[in-house]
C-alpha cells in the first residue's frame, strides 16, 4: 500500500509543486489539508479544493479554525494588547500554529505516515510548522520538498507545466498573506532599510472624503469585544470583521513591521490592521480607566512576553497556558464603551463611558480638588516618601 502523506495546502505554487511531486515522484498517497483561520472566503476554498485534486491529492478537506483561533489566540492578545515592537499585532504569524495544529491532527486522524509543508527555508513559518508537528506527534515523519531541494519558483512551475498542471502563477509584485487577525504585505521595498511601501501596495483603499470623520463605539465585555456602533454580536469573529471593514473604509492600520525573525537575522513587512489596531487601543484605553496602576504594569511585562512567544512558534510551552489565566484573571472589570474618531489614515482615541471606571470615586479630581486627604495628609506623606532619596544624598553625596 501507498503510504499516505497530509499535506498543508494553500493553492499556491509551493504547495501546488509538493502535492504533485509527493504524488507523481514519491508515490505518495496526497491528503490535502487546508486549515482555514480566516484569512479566505467560501468561493477560495472551493477553487482551492478543486486545484488539490488536480493537482493528484485523493482528498482534500478545508478544516475551520476560525473560532478556535479566536478563543485560543486572539482572545489573549487583546487582553494583553499585543504589538510586537509596539507596532505589529502579529498578524498572519499567529495564525501558523493553529494551522499547524488542525494538520497535525488530522493526520493522526487519518493514521498518516507523513506530514508535509510548502515552507522555505529563509523565514518563520518552517519553525512553526515543524515544531508544532514535531510536539504532538514525533512518530509522524516530516516531509519540506521545498525547503530541502532549495527550489526556484522557475523549477516549480516547469515542472507542473511538464506534468500537464498549468496555472497562472505569475508572481505578483506584491506578497499579500491576509488573515483574520491582519494582512501582510511584502514588497521589494520591505527588503531595504530606507524605504516603505507605496499607497498603492495595500489591498484596503481610502473609500471615505478626505475631510469628513466618523465616530465608532467599540464595547468590551470582561475585556472580550461584544458590540461595534450599538449593534451586539454574540460571535466575537463577526465583531472582529465590523471593526476592520469600518476601520479599512479610512485606511487605517497601515504600518512596517521591522524585528527579529526566529532563524536571527532582521526582517521587514509591511501589514494593514485596522481592525486589530482599533480593537487592541481601545481596549488599552479602557483599561486605562478601569485597572490598577500594578495590574497595568505586570499586564504589560506579561503581554510582551506572550506575543514574543507565540510569535516564535512557542505557543505550547506551558507557561502560556500560566499567562493566558493571569491575563483572563485581570479582565473581570474591563467591562464599557470606547468612543473612537476615524479619520483618513489616522484615528483619535476619544474616551470611556464604564461603571468601572476609576476616575469617578470620590476621593477627588486631579488637580482640582481632593475630598479623601488633607494638606498635612500630604506633607507627612511627602516626608516619609523621600526617606530613602534623603539617606542617599546624606550619606553619599552633599553636593546635590
Amino acid at each position: 500500500m501507498k503510504k499516505k502523506v497530509v499535506l498543508a495546502f494553500s493553492g499556491g505554487l509551493d504547495t501546488s509543486f509538493c502535492a504533485m511531486y509527493l504524488s507523481k515522484d514519491k508515490d505518495y498517497e496526497v491528503y490535502t489539508a487546508l486549515a482555514n483561520t480566516g484569512g479566505f472566503t467560501d468561493e477560495e476554498c472551493k477553487a482551492i479544493e478543486e486545484r488539490a485534486y488536480a493537482l493528484g491529492a485523493v482528498k482534500h478537506v478545508t478544516i475551520n479554525v476560525e473560532q478556535e483561533y479566536y478563543e485560543k489566540s486572539i482572545k489573549y492578545m487583546v487582553f494583553g494588547n499585543v504589538l510586537r515592537n509596539g507596532t505589529y499585532p502579529i498578524s498572519v504569524s499567529s495564525e501558523r500554529v493553529f494551522q499547524g495544529l488542525a494538520i497535525i491532527n488530522y493526520a493522526k486522524e487519518i493514521g498518516a505516515d507523513a506530514v508535509a509543508h510548502g515552507s522555505t527555508g529563509a523565514g518563520n513559518d518552517q519553525v512553526r510548522f515543524d515544531l508544532t508537528f514535531e510536539v504532538i506527534a514525533p512518530e509522524i515523519e516530516i516531509i519540506t520538498p521545498t525547503r530541502d531541494m532549495n527550489l526556484s519558483r522557475e523549477y516549480e512551475i516547469n515542472y507542473l507545466k511538464e506534468h500537464g498542471y498549468e496555472a497562472d502563477f505569475v508572481k505578483m509584485e506584491y506578497s499579500i498573506n491576509k488573515g483574520l487577525w491582519g494582512t501582510s504585505v511584502g514588497g521589494k521595498e520591505t527588503l531595504h532599510s530606507n524605504q516603505t511601501l507605496p499607497d498603492t501596495a495595500y489591498p484596503s483603499q481610502l473609500e471615505a472624503e478626505e475631510e469628513v470623520e466618523e465616530d465608532m463605539f467599540i464595547d468590551f465585555v470582561d475585556g472580550e469585544i461584544v458590540g461595534v456602533n450599538g449593534e451586539m454580536f454574540d460571535n466575537k469573529v463577526d465583531a472582529i470583521r465590523r471593526v476592520e471593514e469600518l476601520g479599512s473604509r479610512w485606511a487605517i492600520g497601515r504600518d512596517m513591521h521591522v524585528g527579529d525573525t526566529i532563524i536571527g537575522i532582521k526582517g521587514r513587512v509591511g501589514f494593514e490592521a485596522a481592525g486589530p489596531l482599533l480593537i487592541i487601543n481601545a481596549h488599552k484605553m479602557l483599561e486605562k480607566h478601569t485597572l490598577t496602576k500594578w495590574q497595568q504594569y505586570w499586564k504589560d511585562q506579561l503581554g510582551n512576553w506572550y506575543g514574543m512567544f507565540l510569535h516564535e512558534a512557542q505557543y505550547l510551552e506551558p507557561v502560556m497556558r500560566d499567562m493566558e489565566a493571569f491575563l483572563e484573571s485581570s479582565q473581570r472589570n474591563v467591562t464599557g464603551r470606547v468612543i473612537i474618531t476615524l479619520r483618513p489614515y489616522t484615528y483619535t482615541l476619544v474616551g470611556v463611558e464604564s461603571d468601572h471606571d476609576l476616575m469617578k470615586s470620590d476621593f477627588g479630581v486631579y488637580g482640582e480638588e481632593q475630598k479623601a486627604w488633607t494638606a498635612d495628609d500630604v506633607k507627612g506623606f511627602t516626608r516619609i516618601l523621600g526617606n530613602q532619596m534623603k539617606l542617599y544624598y546624606n550619606v553619599n553625596d552633599k553636593s546635590h
